[in-house]
């Protein structure tokens, strides 16, 4: 714990400041930051924690060598983020592509409010499945909750919706809920509102058998009924702790493929179809089993009959199975198997990671260990002779219409440097050559390819990692617990590119619906007491993709982790503030971040150790840099966010009122100059003063006005345009207007360098 002498918040004397007055903040619903005290405290701007948290030397140094290599992780994951926030946010053609966190995913999904406009727009197509549609509202309108099981791609999210609306009526607006949250803690909560329909998308089940016994569930269908509110879960049979919740559950069937096709083309405008067409159209809407499958048809019909046809044949799933009923041997098999994870990486690249591969299948058949029979077999390699294969030219006829070549410069890179790269003809094949090798290939093939998996994520191309973390993702589609097991929990506990490659990883999974919730679940589970390099890798986790959808859950888990050991907390902050930058063009996420940040230092009390560690992250989060672009990332919010100043306001007013003033002065003069080319910037810097009004008392803003005064002496700051905006700053918060001389910024440091 830090001396009470040397706390943040204790006012110095000789700068005329008094503790800041406590002002009501809008608590975020839920808000209920976990902490606990952390095992030790890293030095800040001249807080010197107590020596006796202090461990040996040498355990700090062991912990700053530990620090430093997460701190490499989290450039590694900026990287990433960068690439993502480009492909989304510049114009390009990004069709089929998956961009991590900017994916789209199904309404109800995510945690929140769910509009009536997009109830209306996953239903446009909607056909209740009979008899089960009416099974499920019947238990809905006696138990106030039931939960719709089935296989993936069924229709349960569709239904799940249209049993609510016929509930709660056509212009209710759901409430998502999250699939981690504990079934029985809803019903001892105030989560549970009169009148609201909920919905839990993918449910995962318990961490703890016991939480979710029948009597608890009754409990929860009793509090649901008793305030009027109604529940609909979703789940499949390997997540569903069917014992639990069975009196509750719902077989889900897929409607007739031919009334939904044929119910589809009521409500799009009329296309004209020969007799033979439709008749060859309809045979293949009745082999359907994905309603979704059969909507995308319908709306296809306005192109042409024949690119319906074509939609329903599926070529590259046709094209995929052929190459495999050949039983390709292993000189084929291993490089498309190689190419599965890490597409798209220059071909040289991607050269070594196969070469890599076939030592790995070499070793394990020199090895002689049995494996286990399976139904397919790969083929013994030939051996070596001493000349050389056409390699390159193989592709030609390795995977014809299945792999293709293009030449494409890397990331930053020009036209120029463009090098050659093996991707695959459509992304959606892929995801089918992991399906076709799960499926069809065992131990003997899986268990080498796991161990170059491990290889790979232990390398330092960043590229092929991602790739690799990609790929994975695809794979646990197929095979979640062989992942989990054998993959991300070695990684997690790995070295730093390791754990980079598992947090990506988990963020692809968020891509897959499905697999979202199963990916929250595996981060928490590392998050809660699993020792550090599962916690730090669960921290990375949390940003991207994974903190976007599940917002809350993130901000709740990562500042709880903010009060552990020195190194997880390090990583806590450094992802809050990844949070941060990646919400940019999110305005609705930065100020779920700004305002939640808020509300947890609110709720310290002084002199705390967790006031410490507030006050420290939220330095951390004013002093962000903006993902793409010069600046920091508060000045990007002030400008483009009007509303982000209410939050700002306060957070820096916090932090200016403690010993971290000097960083918070340095970090509001770099919002200002970045600031001072905006013709608009004036009322953005206007509302952040009276934000930071209520915050301060005259007293504190006359010694914090000098602090500014002398820091925009500074060459770095003193630009002309800087001063003007300090002044509309100071002026806003004296309750004066603009024009009127401020004493503690004259114009005695005016002029300096421009940028």
């Amino acid at each position: 714990m830090p001396d009470p002498a040397d706390d943040p918040d204790r006012p110095n004397p000789d700068d005329g400041l008094d503790g800041p007055p406590v002002t009501p903040v809008t608590p975020v619903t839920p808000v209920t930051p976990v902490t606990s005290v952390p095992e030790d405290a890293e030095a800040e701007d001249g807080e010197p924690p107590d020596p006796a948290e202090h461990a040996e030397a040498d355990g700090q140094d062991a912990h700053a060598q530990a620090r430093d290599e997460d701190g490499k992780g989290y450039d590694d994951l900026r990287r990433v983020q960068q690439r993502v926030y480009n492909n989304f946010y510049a114009s390009v053609d990004a069709s089929g592509a998956a961009f991590g966190f900017a994916t789209g995913s199904r309404p109800g999904l995510a945690p929140g409010i769910v509009e009536p406009e997009t109830v209306d727009a996953a239903l446009r197509f909607y056909v209740r499945p009979q008899p089960c549609f009416d099974e499920a509202l019947g238990r809905l309108r006696s138990d106030s909750l039931v939960v719709l099981t089935g296989q993936d791609d069924c229709g349960r999210g569709a239904g799940a919706l249209a049993l609510l609306r016929e509930i709660a009526g056509e212009g209710a607006r759901l409430r998502s809920l999250s699939p981690a949250n504990a079934l029985a803690d809803l019903a001892t909560t105030t989560s549970i509102k009169a009148g609201q329909a909920y919905v839990i998308r993918d449910y995962v089940g318990e961490a703890n058998v016991e939480a979710v016994q029948a009597y608890e569930i009754g409990r929860l269908s009793e509090e649901l009924r008793r305030k009027g509110a109604f529940l609909v879960i979703t789940a499949d049979r390997t997540s569903l702790r069917r014992l639990a919740l069975k009196d509750h559950c719902v077989q889900w069937r897929t409607p007739d493929p031919v009334e939904l096709f044929r119910h589809c083309r009521e409500r799009l405008p009329y296309v004209e179809i020969a007799p033979d067409t439709e008749k060859e159209l309809l045979e293949s809407v009745a082999e359907q089993r994905r309603p979704a499958d059969v909507v995308a048809a319908a709306v296809a019909l306005d192109q042409s009959p024949r690119t319906a046809l074509e939609t329903l044949r599926d070529g590259d799933s046709k094209s995929v199975q052929e190459w495999f009923r050949t039983q390709p041997g292993a000189d084929d098999l291993l490089p498309l198997a190689a190419l599965a994870f890490v597409e798209g990486v220059p071909e040289r690249t991607f050269e070594k990671a196969c070469a890599l591969l076939f030592a790995y299948v070499r070793n394990w058949e020199l090895s002689g260990e049995t494996p286990v029979a399976e139904p397919e077999a790969v083929a013994a390699l030939a051996p070596r002779g001493a000349g050389f294969e056409q390699s390159r030219a193989r592709w030609k006829e390795r995977a014809v219409g299945l792999v293709h070549v293009e030449r494409r410069p890397g990331p930053g890179q020009d036209a120029s440097h463009g090098e050659r790269r093996l991707v695959f003809a459509s992304p959606r094949i892929r995801d089918l050559v992991i399906g076709e090798l799960h499926g069809l290939y065992g131990y003997e093939l899986w268990y080498p390819l796991r161990q170059w998996l491990g290889d790979l994520s232990r390398q330092g191309d960043l590229d092929a990692r991602t790739e690799v973390a990609r790929g994975t993702a695809v794979l646990a589609r197929y095979a979640l617990p062989e992942v989990e097991e054998y993959l991300l929990r070695n990684w997690a506990e790995g070295i730093t590119s390791q754990r980079v490659t598992a947090a990506l990883t988990l963020q692809f999974m968020c891509d897959v619906d499905q697999l979202a919730p199963q990916a929250l679940n595996i981060v928490l589970r590392w998050a809660d007491d699993n020792g550090p390099g599962r916690a730090v890798t669960a921290a990375m986790a949390l940003t991207g993709r994974l903190g976007s959808l599940y917002r809350l859950e993130a901000l709740n888990w990562l500042w709880f982790l903010t009060g552990r050991g020195e190194r997880i907390a390090f990583a806590a902050r450094r992802s809050l503030v990844l949070l941060l930058q990646t919400a940019e063009q999110e305005p609705e996420r930065a100020l779920l971040t700004l305002r939640y940040a808020r509300t947890c230092v609110a709720s310290t009390a002084p002199r705390s150790k967790d006031r410490f560690d507030a006050l420290r992250t939220i330095m951390q989060l004013l002093e962000a840099e903006r993902l793409e672009g010069p600046g920091p990332v508060p000045a990007a919010l002030l400008r483009h966010t009007p509303d982000s100043a209410r939050h700002l306001g306060p957070l820096w007013a916090v932090v200016l009122l403690s010993n971290f003033r000097r960083r918070a002065v340095r970090a509001l003069c770099r919002t200002l100059v970045h600031l001072r080319d905006d013709p608009a910037a004036t009322d953005a810097v206007r509302r952040l003063g009276e934000a930071m009004q209520a915050e301060t008392s005259a007293r504190q803003w006359n010694a914090l006005a000098h602090a500014l005064s002398n820091a925009l002496r500074d060459p770095d700051f003193s630009i002309p345009g800087t001063r003007e905006l300090a002044r509309v700053l100071v002026e806003s918060l004296r309750g004066r207007t603009p024009a009127a001389s401020s004493p503690a910024l004259s114009s005695s440091a005016q002029g300096g360098r421009s940028k």
